[in-house]
């Protein structure tokens, strides 16, 4: 069991979760994207199943909500607050972790158009990881002809699960050049605190400190057609992963953003990625599936992993009173 666990740390290149679908989840990436939309309200949900081929499975979800507030005081400046729950759970022993995070968001408008702002986010998280022992087995039950798990397992763990907290802080920037390019800029720092994370009560053992780097451009091939790239480059301890990624979107109706979206993805010497999407209006939504292309093909089959996402950002329609006046010929 321990050496499939260092196998996986070595193929996910990562200590934390990660989705294939990176602009699916976007508070993940950088608590600066807390409210950066059109809109009042934007809720999110993703969902991935990865290696159902292999003993191990690995299933993630992470949902969040978000608000973009406007206070007078900040003239054209706005606020974003958001809340995302993330849950991870893997292997026979449902090894799992749970994370609550609050973020908050300040950003500012750099031209009156709002074709530039810039974005300081933070949020700070409660997270809890923990397995469960009774499904686990051990050497020491067999007793040389048949398992009993009446016998003692030979193991000791002064903790099965665990909470701790955590601090992450991020950047991000928005620019839009003539109505025709768009450029996105996300960096994330995430465990500033470095929490330990150990199931025999020391300190030994902390989560690495982690930087998130995303760019984002798009732009209008024709009346019909959008091209976007964008890409992910994530370092953790030793650790790097790299997710380049590239998609052409087919517009219906440029007019209600009715279009559809196929592209492919690559996470290096991990996996091939083929993604389609679709939106209407404020819906965003999308589909992945990796082909495994690592030395873990053998166990995989090539088979690695399903992602689904939806986005849906909700806007206040604008109430419009008439203002009335006196005719001057009465006056």
């Amino acid at each position: 069991m321990l050496l499939f666990a260092l196998l996986v740390g070595k193929l996910t290149f990562s200590q934390d979760i990660h989705f294939s679908q990176f602009d699916g989840s976007l508070l993940n990436i950088t608590p600066a994207f807390t409210g950066m939309f059109n809109g009042d309200f934007r809720a999110s949900a993703i969902y991935r199943s990865q290696w159902q081929s292999v003993p191990v499975p690995y299933s993630t979800i992470s949902m969040s909500g978000e608000a973009l507030l406007k206070p007078r005081s900040l003239q054209k400046d706005m606020v974003g607050v958001g809340l995302t729950f993330n849950n991870d759970v893997a292997g026979d022993a449902r090894y799992g972790t749970t994370h609550i995070y609050f973020s908050g968001n300040y950003i500012h408008d750099f031209k009156s158009d709002s074709s530039l702002l810039i974005s300081m986010g933070a949020n700070i998280g409660y997270c809890r990881v923990g397995f469960d022992y009774n499904l686990m087995t051990f050497d020491n039950q067999y007793d040389g002809s048949q398992y009993s798990n009446a016998n003692p397992t030979g193991e000791r763990f002064q903790y099965t699960s665990f909470g701790y907290a955590d601090i992450n802080l991020g950047a991000a920037a928005q620019y839009r050049l003539n109505y025709k390019h768009f450029f996105t800029l996300g960096m994330g720092f995430t465990h500033l605190n470095s929490p330990a994370i150990t199931y025999q009560g020391n300190q030994l053992s902390r989560l690495d400190f982690k930087t998130i780097n995303y760019i984002k451009y798009s732009t209008i091939l024709s009346k019909k057609t959008d091209i976007i790239v964008d890409a992910m480059l994530n370092k953790q301890g030793k650790y790097y992963e790299i997710i380049p990624h590239s998609s052409i979107k087919y517009y219906f109706n440029r007019d209600n953003n009715r279009a559809v979206l196929g592209g492919v993805s690559l996470r290096a010497r991990d996996a091939l990625i083929f993604r389609f999407g679709f939106t209407d209006k404020t819906l965003q939504s999308g589909i992945a599936y990796d082909i495994n292309v690592s030395n873990f093909t053998p166990a995989t089959n090539r088979r690695g992993a399903f992602e689904i996402f939806v986005i849906y950002v909700f806007k206040r329609e604008k109430s419009y009173t008439v203002k009335k006046r006196v005719c001057p010929v009465f006056m």
